[in-house]
């Protein structure tokens, strides 16, 4: 009966100790922003799980404009918050970078999305957004119903490339399509240049 006792307490003892190892294994992830970025009294930064534009003000609290609500998907990175004159009107252009990557059994795909917009701030509007996303697929096709086969690579690219001018203007550029945007204060707003008046 004694030995039946100290052998329980052995393998109690012993599982304990493999347990409290166990947990000290464990590294806890320092959990750190993807994206900070600093501007005048504004920060682009991820709070309470979203993406969003700090505004500090003296004697005030902060306020914000969320950018994109955490159950949006993508995690931000690389972000680049300034500003430009437009139509004699100070905005902020935000600008971040998503990644991800899709693998499944023969093909991957590695998409990187980047996002442009600009903010009046004084009203806490988003007055034009812009997405360009490059996604590079890889992909291993049979060849005419043999074993062989072969792996092919694609680029596909949509939206459009954001370009800030020196005028405080913008221009959306593809392929075959090129756009111009300019300010209008009243309805603030980015038109398409054509048809301002």
């Amino acid at each position: 009966m004694k030995k039946i006792f100290i052998l329980a307490l052995i393998l109690l003892a012993s599982s304990q100790i493999y347990s409290q190892k166990k947990k000290k294994a464990i590294a806890q992830k320092q959990v750190t922003a993807a994206c900070i970025s600093k501007f005048d009294n504004l920060t682009a930064e991820v709070k309470s799980g979203n993406f969003q534009i700090t505004i500090a003000g003296k004697g005030k609290t902060s306020d914000a404009i969320v950018v994109k609500y955490s159950d949006a998907g993508g995690t931000p990175s690389d972000c680049k918050l300034s500003s430009f004159t437009a139509s004699g009107i100070k905005l902020y252009l935000l600008q971040w970078t998503e990644k991800s990557l899709i693998k499944t059994g023969k093909k991957t795909e590695d998409k990187l999305t980047i996002y442009s917009t600009v903010y009046e701030i004084t009203n806490k509007k988003q007055v034009f957004s812009n997405t360009q996303i490059t996604n590079h697929i890889t992909e291993i096709v049979s060849l005419g119903g043999t074993t062989a086969t072969e792996t092919q690579e694609k680029i596909r690219r949509e939206g459009f490339e954001f370009i800030l001018n020196a005028d405080g203007s913008i221009t959306q550029k593809s392929k075959t399509q090129e756009n111009k945007w300019v300010y209008k204060v009243d309805t603030m707003e980015f038109v398409d240049a054509k048809k301002k008046k």
